[in-house]
């Protein structure tokens, strides 16, 4: 017979010393981790937040281009988050008779025929992925501006007054370090722009071209 002898020291497996301390290493790791994960996830549902409200202008100046009318970009608020819905609509009956509160428009649910290429329903975004109120905080140039409307060449047009023309997406209040400010801004022909609406010039020069237009 054989005997059966003990086994080796680091055979055994770690001992208690050994994983309270692998432990207390692991919760230190987590607890500079997950204040930093937070941190990213949050700038990049910001940067998503620019990209979805862009695409909105983007599409709104297409769909005016592609059929020879006037388009219009509509912000609602979302109930869930409270933060900027969209809604493109394009309406058929010419340009004098197509204005915010005049003119055959479409809707989501009623599509429009005769749109110089095929029938047209409105198209609705919703903005329930972005962050809430509470961490983001979604404004518009001119204040409480809430539709764009575009002319059949693509150009902003002239006739509405209270055109938005800028989305300005920044931390919430008391949560001024999470991302950095930025803005989708609008020109009068149409272009959208990508830009720094800070007006410190300590932060940004005030010839920097990640600048926005002075509106």
């Amino acid at each position: 017979m054989h005997r059966i002898t003990s086994l080796p020291r680091r055979a055994r497996g770690f001992t208690l010393i050994e994983m309270m301390v692998a432990v207390t290493i692991l919760s230190v790791l987590l607890a500079v981790a997950i204040p930093s994960m937070r941190g990213w996830l949050t700038s990049s549902r910001a940067v998503a937040a620019s990209e979805f409200y862009a695409e909105g202008m983007r599409m709104a100046r297409a769909e005016a281009l592609k059929r020879n009318v006037i388009s219009r970009l509509v912000l609602t608020t979302n109930a869930g988050n409270s933060q900027q819905d969209w809604q493109v609509d394009i309406c058929v009956d010419g340009v004098a008779l197509c204005t915010p509160t005049t003119g055959t428009w479409s809707t989501v649910t009623t599509a429009l025929t005769n749109t110089g290429m095929t029938d047209f329903k409105s198209v609705f975004r919703s903005a329930k992925n972005l962050p809430p109120s509470g961490q983001m905080a979604v404004t518009t140039s001119p204040a409480d501006a809430t539709a764009v409307y575009f002319t059949p060449v693509g150009w902003v047009d002239g006739r509405v007054l209270t055109n938005l023309n800028q989305v300005i997406i920044a931390p919430a209040a008391g949560n001024a370090d999470a991302f950095p400010k930025s803005a989708v801004y609008l020109t009068g022909g149409g272009t959208v722009i990508k830009c720094n609406p800070t007006t410190d010039t300590v932060t940004i020069g005030a010839k920097d071209s990640r600048k926005c237009p002075t509106t």
